[in-house]
């Protein structure tokens, strides 16, 4: 159900940001599964970085290669699929507590929300080195598949 939830949420947002039609699938496709890697990990390790970081991963890794796959800049893949792991709700919080004059609790929320956006972007920066790495190897791969079917025809 979470991953269908993500699909929906993932693809929603690409279709109100206007991305290209093609892109819609592995957009939702990579929202999808970083939102059940957040969920798995999150259900090992109830803390807030290691979720967020491990679903930062997945999305850069899986935009990467579905950018290379369909010929789109990686951003259009990455925008809707992060979607549903932007702390919106926790900042929301935060600036709800700052106006109530709730200090300790503002504090707390914006503390978290700052904490997510970092493991998100650290996690970001590890899959782009990981997929710079696998790069090659996947740049081979399309080659040669593209070799084996234009000697077929």
């Amino acid at each position: 159900m979470e991953f269908i939830v993500s699909l929906a949420s993932t693809v929603g947002f690409g279709l109100i940001t206007n991305i290209p039609r093609r892109s819609l699938l592995p957009a939702g496709i990579t929202g999808s599964v970083a939102w059940v890697a957040y969920y798995v990990v999150l259900q090992i390790n109830h803390t807030l970085i290691l979720p967020n970081f491990c679903a930062a991963i997945v999305i850069g890794i899986l935009g990467n290669i579905s950018a290379v796959l369909f010929k789109v800049p990686v951003n259009i893949i990455y925008v809707p699929s992060l979607v549903s792991l932007v702390p919106g709700g926790i900042l929301y919080l935060g600036m709800r507590s700052f106006t109530l004059g709730q200090e300790s609790q503002t504090t707390v929320y914006l503390f978290n929300t700052l904490t997510i956006a970092i493991a998100l972007a650290v996690g970001f920066v590890v899959a782009e080195v990981i997929f710079y790495r696998i790069k090659p190897i996947l740049f081979k791969l399309l080659s040669r598949e593209k070799d084996q079917n234009s000697s077929s025809n």
